[in-house]
């Protein structure tokens, strides 16, 4: 089981400021399981609008932060890094549920296992937690598609 610090995430991830929403992995198992990091602060974009007086991490970033462990862990799973011919796009998610609010000063531990691949379609089972307490879970699908066609997953339905 493998960490990873900042350095080796952005090898893994196409993601940048202020869309990356990992800052460490802690664990990972390719092909089982990794888990990630994310230390949430009250300087993050988002609270300036959600909500200025009661800063809340919106629950689609916390499902987002998710979809990039499970990203890390299929590109280590499969021996790949993200380059210009190739990236991980978030196809699908399924049982979708947020417990608690997250919120400046919380390190989000987030919990990926991978379940299968199917035709192309990773499948993973996520959670995020805070102090050891359930905020959000989630059924996660991404796939790997070339970046240099028009061959895009259909992610409009």
């Amino acid at each position: 089981m493998s960490s990873m610090d900042i350095h080796q995430i952005l090898k893994y991830l196409p993601h940048r400021y202020p869309f990356l929403l990992l800052d460490r992995v802690s664990s990972c198992e390719p092909g089982k399981s990794i888990i990630a990091i994310k230390n949430v602060t009250i300087n993050e974009q988002f609270f300036t609008g959600h909500f200025p007086r009661h800063p809340v991490m919106p629950g689609v970033l916390i499902i987002e932060a998710l979809a990039q462990a499970a990203a890390v862990l299929a590109y280590q799973t499969d021996g790949h890094r993200v380059n210009d011919d190739s990236i991980f796009y978030f196809v699908g998610i399924d049982n979708a549920r947020f417990k608690k609010p997250v919120v400046p000063g919380d390190t989000l531990e987030l919990k990926v296992e991978f379940k299968r691949f199917v035709r192309g379609i990773w499948w993973f089972s996520a959670v995020a937690q805070v102090a050891g307490q359930l905020v959000a879970k989630a059924d996660l699908m991404c796939t790997l598609r070339s970046s240099q066609t028009s061959d895009q997953p259909d992610t409009h339905s």
